[in-house]
């Protein structure tokens, strides 16, 4: 079975734990509809890809971490999209949930991923305690605060931010916590020696997403374009232009690739590292470079 497979089967498996029973139907339907179509579900393939690196001696755990890491992921875009936020309308392609549910069922659509997140987590723990407590840890760390996911959206309320972290927390977060989760899930003796390769790649995939937001369409990005912009949001591309921030997101991904432990499946994992990064650096019109 294929990466893409396992990863899409774990997370239909897990959102159905959050639809059973006598759950009020448009919060369950929510919960289908922020979490497919899955786009290219990067951050659980990272994981799955790190785990098969290390020998993926328990594929039930490593499922267990790619799905409840998508959650995160999916949960933080839906309260990304609110009017306290980014006020989009868009997201991969369709309607955002507040557009197509409202706003309560979104604030509530996007707190019941997280706990389902960590539920899962939970379950894991019926096959190896030990690896499923530690993924809960890891993954507690890279969601909250003062390093996770909501550290990042909460820098942008600064009127003075630290633009590396604020793209280690943002972004690179859940990166980090792909690379670590993977790790932890296959059983590596040393899962900080994964955290390197997690932030480079998290710092790529910011520094493609800054400039994709400026030199795209939204019909191109399947949401909208120019926040940064319009949000006054710092961003790889005012810091440092569309030339410069091209230059460091090649940087980046080079030092990625130079940081990946010794293990079974180091070279797999160079060669998938390196197809994503063909995937994340965008093409700039000649009429955008700055």
């Amino acid at each position: 079975m294929d990466l893409d497979t396992r990863i899409d089967r774990a997370v239909t498996r897990s959102v159905a734990l959050g639809r059973g029973g006598a759950a009020p139907q448009k919060l369950s339907s929510a919960l289908t509809y922020a979490t497919t179509p899955g786009g290219a579900r990067i951050r659980p393939t990272i994981l799955m890809s790190v785990a098969l690196a290390c020998g993926d001696d328990q594929p039930e755990v490593s499922e267990a971490a790619a799905a409840a890491l998508e959650l995160i992921h999916c949960a933080s875009l839906v309260h990304d999209d609110l009017p306290c936020f980014d006020d989009a309308d868009l997201r991969r392609g369709k309607p955002s949930v507040h557009r197509a549910y409202s706003e309560p069922l979104a604030v509530l659509t996007g707190d019941s991923l997280i706990v389902l997140a960590f539920e899962v987590l939970g379950r894991a723990a019926a096959v190896d305690p030990s690896r499923a407590a530690a993924l809960v840890l890891t993954l507690a760390q890279r969601t909250g605060m003062p390093g996770g996911i909501c550290a990042g959206q909460g820098w942008e309320s600064e009127q003075e931010v630290d633009l590396a972290a604020y793209h280690r927390s943002k972004t690179g977060a859940l990166f980090i916590a792909a690379t670590r989760m993977g790790a932890i899930a296959a059983g590596h003796e040393d899962p900080d020696a994964w955290e390197d390769l997690g932030a480079c790649i998290g710092e790529a995939f910011q520094v493609a997403d800054d400039l994709r937001d400026a030199l795209y369409d939204a019909e191109t990005l399947g949401k909208p374009a120019g926040q940064d912009e319009l949000h006054a949001r710092p961003s790889a591309v005012a810091e440092f232009g569309v030339d410069g921030a091209i230059r460091r997101l090649k940087d980046i991904l080079g030092g990625a690739i130079s940081s990946i432990p010794a293990c079974p499946g180091e070279a797999a994992l160079a060669r998938m590292v390196r197809m994503q990064a063909e995937r994340l650096t965008p093409v700039a019109p000649a009429h955008s470079r700055s």
